[in-house]
């Protein structure tokens, strides 16, 4: 499908947010634009205090905007909103979170925290249908009946981020950033995770804005990647394009760090460090640029000519 065919729901532009005032100002996120297209994961990539969490706490409302916009299906969303639209956005856009011991209140059962969404927002006629919505999406993310009675000490990492996920999913949203939802988790249940949320996204139509760390997690479950540093997008593309074809340093040094299933290889492969000193943005200014294929890349216009050759093959 060509991309201007496929639906924009959520579109970042220009997005700055800055933490602290004045000279203790820190700048988090630096003129962020991209947009997310309905039906598709998203994973947005780069090493810690990146800014990755910044966009997505942005994003529902968390992390005020210093400068740009967030818009989802067209309306404004960041900023001052009425009562109703705000509640709309809530509802609409959920979050998962990476820690599901911080984001699950302790004191309440598993029956209480699902539920909490639906009785906030009245999505319910009767007691027999809150139930009735809460058994079924238990039962999905794989987590027993019995389960609902307890409290979330008493479950695995695994078991409560599926609790997690049900808080998410039993709203019926149509937008989930998932925050490095699996880091957390043994390898053996991260599997199980991902399985879940691609399923979720198949059986009711999801998007996901999902966030990682780990280039080799996100191949598998992304359409598109975009790849950040230090508050400022470096690189976006189509997964299997930015896998053949990663042209910024710093996606190099992202792809150098996935580790090579074969030990000999891996004794012997060679870690691509980024060093920034390589870039000469004295004379030319730097912006992010489609250089074709729905790939961008941020350089230079001397950069972005390179760059250009060494995907389109006029120089091996």
């Amino acid at each position: 499908m060509n991309q201007n065919e496929k639906e924009v729901l959520l579109s970042i532009q220009h997005l700055d947010v800055v933490f602290g005032r004045g000279k203790k100002g820190f700048k988090a996120v630096n003129d962020v634009s991209f947009d997310i297209y309905k039906g598709e994961t998203l994973s947005l990539v780069g090493e810690s205090g990146s800014g990755k969490t910044t966009i997505g706490r942005a994003i529902i409302r968390i992390n005020p905007c210093s400068n740009g916009a967030i818009y989802y299906k067209g309306k404004r969303i960041s900023g001052k909103l009425s009562r109703k639209a705000d509640r709309e956005v809530i509802r609409k856009i959920q979050m998962i979170f990476q820690d599901p011991a911080a984001s699950l209140n302790e004191r309440a059962t598993i029956e209480y925290i699902i539920s909490e969404g639906l009785y906030n927002f009245h999505l319910y006629k009767n007691e027999k249908e809150r139930m009735a919505k809460i058994e079924k999406i238990t039962e999905e993310v794989g987590l027993l009946p019995e389960h609902l009675t307890r409290y979330p000490h008493e479950f695995s990492g695994g078991q409560r981020q599926r609790v997690g996920l049900a808080r998410s999913v039993v709203m019926e949203p149509e937008f989930i950033i998932a925050d490095e939802p699996i880091s957390a988790l043994d390898v053996s249940i991260r599997a199980q995770v991902l399985n879940l949320l691609e399923r979720f996204k198949k059986e009711r139509g999801l998007t996901y804005l999902f966030i990682a760390h780990d280039l080799s997690i996100v191949r598998f479950i992304s359409d598109r990647i975009v790849v950040i540093y230090k508050g400022r997008i470096m690189e976006i593309a189509e997964t299997e394009e930015l896998f053949h074809y990663p042209l910024h340093p710093y996606t190099k040094s992202l792809m150098s760090a996935i580790p090579v299933p074969d030990p000999i290889l891996e004794k012997d492969k060679k870690l691509f460090i980024y060093d920034t000193s390589i870039h000469d943005y004295s004379q030319e200014k730097p912006e992010l640029v489609d250089i074709g294929n729905g790939h961008f890349v941020f350089g230079s216009p001397t950069e972005i000519e390179k760059y250009k050759k060494i995907r389109f093959g006029e120089e091996k």
